[in-house]
């Protein structure tokens, strides 16, 4: 009597479209809840507005961002694995990236970015500080260099398609969180935070992390189709 070993097949495209959609639903009903906030006032829907706002803090698309960068760890420290067990270069850098994916993940939850806010304005002066009203962006911007020198060969070593689309998700993740952060700050230092203005940003911004974060999920599950065909769990 033969039996037949138990599998589970994993779609890529399935996994991205259900991502996208969400996204795109968070997105949706935020720019909703705003206009309707600048509008009408958003009294009556106060709570349900910040419950769904992009920008605001331990709600919705907050948990779902948390969500999507420990699923990028979690794939990245599965690639480590496999590159290693098959003794692929670079295995310590996937997984270096995977715990720095887990620590984005708390700061998303914590927001522990912005306790660098006040020291660097201090150091900076308080006034006239434009695009980089939110001073975390210094120390952010340098850190980013720094990974990038630092992960350059990997980077380089990468099959050519891969690169392309890691780079556009890089790209994507960091125009919104520091790009659009810079935008933000200078227009908050001019006018404020409670306008419409400043709301579009923001929207911007959260939507161009998270497009970053599913565009980049989406280029590790090609990766890994491409390099692991078949992958058994054993279970002892």
């Amino acid at each position: 009597m033969s039996t037949t070993t138990p599998h589970m097949a994993i779609n890529s495209n399935t996994i991205i479209k259900v991502l996208s959609i969400i996204t795109c639903a968070l997105i949706v009903i935020s720019i909703g809840g705003q206009w309707w906030k600048f509008t009408f006032g958003g009294d009556q829907a106060k709570m349900f507005i910040q419950f769904f706002n992009l920008d605001h803090e331990r709600n919705i698309p907050t948990f779902f961002s948390v969500f999507l960068l420990f699923f990028v760890a979690l794939i990245l420290a599965f690639i480590a694995r496999f590159n290693h067990v098959q003794k692929q270069p670079h295995s310590s850098k996937w997984i270096m990236l995977s715990c720095g994916f887990v620590f984005m993940a708390f700061d998303e939850a914590f927001q522990i970015h912005e306790k660098f806010i006040w020291p660097f304005r201090a150091l900076l002066g308080e006034n006239n500080l434009g695009i980089f009203y939110f001073a975390w962006v210094i120390p952010g911007f340098i850190l980013i260099l720094i990974l990038a020198l630092y992960f350059l060969k990997f980077l380089i070593d990468l099959p050519r398609i891969a690169r392309i689309r890691f780079l556009i998700a890089a790209t994507l993740y960091i125009g919104g969180a520091i790009g659009f952060e810079l935008i933000g700050g200078y227009h908050v230092e001019q006018y404020g935070e409670e306008n419409l203005t400043y709301s579009i940003i923001t929207t911007i911004e959260e939507s161009l992390e998270l497009s970053g974060l599913v565009f980049f999920i989406w280029a590790l599950l090609k990766y890994c189709e491409q390099h692991f065909k078949s992958v058994l769990f054993v279970f002892e």
